[in-house]
């Protein structure tokens, strides 16, 4: 993005909060929250002490535009930039309808009267990331680690009619790969081929890194049961609620597709603290693949956003660097 971004602020965001909460509350003080790097996240606190969440999709907060891969040109595959208010929505009322918790939606708008761009108003879950739970009081930590295990389950158990994102399948299209397998393994030879353009090391091992994403993916056996994913689960995508409940956010990627996605994200993130959320009855050889595709995919992705002007340059390269070495040390 050549222009120099420009966020939100009080003097932007007050025909919104008028909107919602009418003329009697003003904003006390705007906070962008950190690290987002598809959606502006702002915390606006008002005048009587109460305080809520809006979400800003817009060009100035996407540190991804233009520099998506070329699977995100198109909108029903699952690995398309998964960014907008229409996702959000989806899976938003996907959650809902299997028991799981995302911050409640108090207002959305896309017609850019209230603001430059689509936004929606939730609730501000206040009772901070899982994460910093999990450090501060690993015991209530515990707690709602049980409780996101049972919300995994409700969503393990729910069977979707088709491959793809939760807003693609349930506007009635799918994605045009048949399956989850089959759709990883195209990404993944996106992301080798991203790696090698960048980094000589992925250039010289780009025969063993798609040979080794060939051998794996001819392990995996058919499958069609698809269910609900975030897709990037970890403790920094849990809040805590206040009655101690699991909350995701960054739900925008929801997808249906194989479990073992899910528990290969999680067991990264969450590490010693996954052991709680493990589930029965996964496929080994699937969560071998799909452990081998989020590699690559955390070595592509967070090279192409380095090529922008994203501000955590230097700690995405260094993302891409571990990863790497994951997947060129990689046992088949």
């Amino acid at each position: 993005m050549g222009a120099e971004r420009r966020f939100a602020d009080a003097g932007r965001l007050a025909g919104v909060v008028r909107e919602v909460f009418g003329t009697d509350r003003r904003i006390a003080a705007v906070h962008r929250l950190p690290n987002g790097s598809k959606k502006g996240v702002y915390r606006v606190a008002l005048d009587d002490r109460t305080s809520a969440i809006v979400y800003v999709w817009s060009p100035d907060e996407d540190y991804w535009d233009g520099l998506v891969p070329e699977s995100a040109d198109d909108p029903a595959s699952p690995f398309a930039h998964s960014s907008g208010i229409d996702l959000f929505e989806a899976a938003t009322r996907r959650l809902e309808s299997v028991g799981a918790r995302s911050p409640r939606v108090l207002f959305s708008d896309r017609s850019k009267k209230l603001y430059p761009a689509e936004i929606a108003v939730a609730e501000d879950v206040a009772g901070g990331t899982l994460e910093a739970l999990l450090e501060r009081d690993p015991k209530a930590g515990r707690g709602v680690l049980t409780q996101l295990s049972e919300m995994l389950r409700a969503m393990g158990r729910y069977r979707a009619p088709a491959f793809g994102k939760v807003a693609v399948v349930d506007g009635g299209a799918s994605a045009r790969a048949a399956t989850c397998e089959q759709a990883h393994r195209e990404c993944s030879l996106g992301d080798i081929a991203d790696a090698a353009a960048r980094v000589p090391r992925a250039a010289a091992g780009r025969g063993l890194l798609e040979d080794r994403l060939a051998a794996l993916y001819d392990q995996v056996e058919p499958r069609a049961e698809f269910a609900v994913v975030h897709g990037e689960l970890g403790p920094d995508h849990v809040l805590v609620g206040p009655d101690g409940e699991p909350v995701l956010i960054d739900i925008e990627g929801l997808m249906y597709c194989d479990v073992e996605v899910e528990h290969c994200w999680a067991k990264m993130r969450f590490q010693e603290d996954y052991k709680p959320l493990q589930a029965e009855g996964l496929d080994p050889r699937r969560l071998k693949y799909y452990q081998y595709t989020m590699h690559l995919g955390l070595v592509g992705g967070p090279l192409r956003i380095a090529d922008g002007d994203f501000p955590n340059r230097d700690w995405m390269l260094g993302v891409a660097e571990y990863h790497l070495d994951r997947a060129l040390e990689y046992e088949v």
